[in-house]
C-alpha cells in the first residue's frame, strides 16, 4: 500500500483528494492515524498529492513581526470565546468589507469547513473543537473566489493553512489571508462518536456541542455538561492528556514559532493581566506578514503588548509537538479491544480514575 505522505504522518487535510487529477487517493481514518492511499492501478504519477500534502511541502514558514494580546471590543463575542474572540471579530469585519470567510463549523453532526455568509454564521464558528475537522471540497472553492479577484480569509489549523496555500499556488497568496489557530493536537471525530454512543447519545442527533467554558474544560451536548461541574469526563481527560491524538500530532511540523499563517491566534495563557481579565478570555496574536498586521488593524479589537518569551513558554505548540504519552500504546491496545473510555482512563490514570470516582459518590452523596 502505498501513502502520499510517510505513515503516521497524515493531517487528515484532504488537499490531496482534491488535487489528484484522476481522483486515485482516499483518506483513510484508523482511528490512531490516518493515512491518505493512493491507488497504484488509476496514479498516473503527476506528483500533484505530493506537492500539495502540508506534512511534505511546509515552506515559506515565518516568525512574527509582531506579538499582542487582546479581546473583542464586542463583550457579547468575548463571553461567548473560549477566549478573547479575536478571530470572530477579525471575521466579522472581514466581511463586513466584501471578503469572503472559510472557518470550521458544526454542521450536521459534522466538524466540516464552509463558506460563512452571515454574521449568525461566524458567531456559530466560535469554540473550541477538539476534534479533527473536516475541510474536504473546500480548497477548490476557496481557489475559485481567488480566481475571480475576490479576498478570502481562511481560518484553520496550522496544516490546514499550510494546505490551503499549497493548493492555491504561489501567484494566488497576494488576495488569499490566512489565521492559524494554536493546535495542541486531536483525534479522531470516530473517538467522540465512540465516547458519546458509551453515554447514550447519539452524535447524528446532536446539534449543539461544546468542549470548553473559557478556563474550564468539559464536555457539553445541547448546553447539558456529560459530567457534573466538579467532574472532567473521560473524553476530556484523554484529550487533555494527549493520549488520544493520532499519531501525525506527535510529529507536527507546525509546532514552532515560525508559522503558516498571516495570524496566529491562540489562548493568552501565562498573561500578566489581573485575573478578573483573564477570566473573561484573552487572546494571544502573532502577526507574521503585513496582511495580518493590516487585519488586525481594521479590525474592532482590544490590544496590548505581551511578553513573548512568556507566551512561548506557555504555548509548548510555539516550541514543539506534544509529546506522545508514555501509556500511548496501552490505550490504543485497549481501543482495539473494544474497552470503553471509562476502562481506558482505569487502565492509564488509575490514579486519575480513582479520584474521579470518589468525586463522583461525593457529588451522589451531598
Amino acid at each position: 500500500m502505498e501513502t502520499v505522505c510517510n505513515k503516521g504522518e497524515c493531517t487528515a487535510c484532504k488537499a490531496c483528494i482534491e488535487k489528484c487529477p484522476v481522483s486515485c487517493i482516499s483518506v483513510k481514518d484508523r482511528l490512531s492515524l490516518f493515512e491518505a492511499v493512493i491507488d497504484k492501478n488509476k496514479c498516473i504519477e503527476c506528483n500533484l498529492c505530493h506537492n500539495v500534502c502540508p506534512s511534505i511541502n511546509h515552506n515559506g514558514l515565518l516568525a512574527p513581526k509582531v506579538w499582542k494580546q487582546g479581546w473583542s471590543q464586542d463583550d457579547t463575542i468575548r463571553s461567548k470565546a473560549s477566549s478573547g474572540g479575536i478571530a470572530t471579530s477579525i471575521a466579522l469585519d472581514f466581511l463586513e468589507d466584501g471578503g469572503i470567510v472559510y472557518a470550521c463549523i458544526f454542521k450536521n453532526s459534522k466538524f466540516c469547513f464552509d463558506r460563512l455568509r452571515t454574521e449568525e454564521d461566524i458567531l456559530s464558528m466560535q469554540g473550541s473543537k477538539y476534534v479533527k475537522s473536516d475541510p474536504e471540497k473546500i480548497y477548490s472553492r476557496v481557489l475559485s473566489h481567488l480566481n475571480e479577484n475576490e479576498k478570502v480569509l481562511f481560518i484553520g489549523l496550522p496544516c490546514q493553512v499550510q494546505a490551503v496555500k499549497n493548493f492555491v499556488g504561489q501567484k494566488n497568496l497576494e488576495s488569499l489571508y490566512t489565521i492559524d489557530l494554536i493546535c495542541h493536537g486531536s483525534p479522531s471525530p470516530k473517538m467522540l462518536e465512540k465516547f458519546l454512543l458509551e453515554c447514550d447519545i447519539n452524535f447524528e442527533t446532536v446539534n449543539n456541542i461544546s468542549f470548553r467554558n473559557k478556563m474550564t474544560f468539559g464536555l457539553s451536548i445541547e448546553n447539558r455538561e456529560v459530567e457534573p461541574i466538579l467532574l472532567l469526563d473521560s473524553y476530556m481527560m484523554t484529550f487533555l492528556s494527549g493520549i488520544s491524538y493520532t499519531e501525525n500530532c506527535f510529529k507536527c511540523k507546525f509546532a514552532q514559532i515560525a508559522r503558516p499563517g498571516d495570524i496566529t491566534i491562540g489562548d493568552s495563557w501565562g498573561s500578566e493581566l489581573c485575573i478578573d481579565e483573564q477570566k473573561k478570555g484573552i487572546s494571544l496574536i502573532l502577526c507574521q506578514t503585513t496582511k495580518g498586521i493590516e487585519l488586525i488593524k481594521k479590525s474592532r479589537i482590544c490590544i496590548m503588548d505581551v511578553d513573548l518569551e512568556k507566551a512561548i513558554l506557555s504555548n509548548h505548540q510555539l516550541q514543539h509537538p506534544t509529546i506522545k504519552p508514555k501509556r500511548y500504546d496501552i490505550f490504543w491496545d485497549g481501543v482495539e479491544k473494544g474497552r470503553s473510555f471509562k476502562q481506558l482512563i482505569f487502565r492509564c490514570y488509575p490514579k486519575t480514575a480513582i479520584k474521579n470516582l470518589l468525586k463522583r459518590i461525593k457529588i451522589r452523596v451531598l
